[in-house]
Formats: C-alpha cells, sequence, structure tokens
C-alpha cells in the first residue's frame, strides 16, 4: 500500500490552484469537470501520480465557502531554505502566518503559510537534501 492522495474542498478553483501551482510550485496533474455531479477535481502536486503522493482539489459548484472544523491538521511539506522559502512565498502573494523558527519546545525549523481557503501548510526545515525533514518525536509533537 502507499498513500496516493489528500483531498481538500476550495471554495474558489483557480484561486486555489494559483496559491499551490504558482505559490508552492506544484504542478496541475489533471483537471476534470463532472457535470453530472457538479463538481471539479484537480490533482496536483510535485511530481507524477504513480511515483508521489498528492492532492486532490474538489470543487462543489456553487459552494464557495467551508467551515474548516476543528480536527483538521496541516499538509506539511519539507524545503531546503526555510528563510528564503517564506520570503518568496510572501513576494508571490501568499500569507505566511508564522514566520520561520524552531518549533515549541523542540529545535525543528518549521513556518506556517495559509493557502485561500485557510487551510495550513506548514513548511519544515530539511536536513539535508537527501533526507527526509528531522521532525520532533510523538511526544514532542503533542505540546507543539
Amino acid at each position: 500500500m502507499r498513500l496516493l492522495h489528500t483531498m481538500l474542498r476550495v471554495g474558489n478553483l483557480e484561486e486555489s490552484l494559483k496559491f499551490y501551482c504558482d505559490v508552492l510550485g506544484m504542478k496541475l496533474l489533471r483537471k476534470k469537470d463532472y457535470p453530472g455531479g457538479e463538481f471539479t477535481l484537480a490533482f496536483i502536486g510535485y511530481g507524477d501520480e504513480s511515483e508521489n503522493s498528492v492532492i486532490e482539489l474538489t470543487y462543489n459548484w456553487g459552494v464557495e465557502k467551508y467551515d474548516l472544523g476543528n480536527a483538521y491538521g496541516h499538509i506539511a511539506l519539507g524545503v531546503d531554505d526555510i528563510y528564503s522559502t517564506c520570503d518568496e512565498i510572501k513576494k508571490l502573494g501568499g500569507k505566511v502566518t508564522r514566520e520561520p523558527g524552531p518549533m515549541k519546545h523542540g529545535s525543528t525549523v518549521i513556518a506556517f503559510v495559509e493557502d485561500p481557503d485557510g487551510y495550513k501548510v506548514e513548511l519544515i526545515q530539511i536536513k539535508n537534501q537527501n533526507s527526509a525533514p528531522q521532525e520532533e518525536s510523538a511526544e514532542q509533537l503533542v505540546s507543539k
């Protein structure tokens, strides 16, 4: 088994595509309208779906806003240089809601940005390009 995608419902598909593709550098992999169901699906990511997990943006026609609730956490992206990444995101009109710095009660350098619907995206500084982000242990993350 492998993780295929995460689905987010969005109120304005074009704004969301602009954020994820133009600001965060993802690519639109495929997009399809479903007139019978009155919705559009757009799959975005950093690589082909055959080898990478992606995000499915679901736009239900006529729905402009969702209540995000309190169960959703965030999407996490590993970045090589978190400080220049946040500067570039701001320059492109993105909203940085937590500036880069060590996480509370830990040493991992993180930042948060927000997409047009209010979904949080965590940026995590990667220690080196050939490794996964060095995240804190589960106990340390609970108190974040």
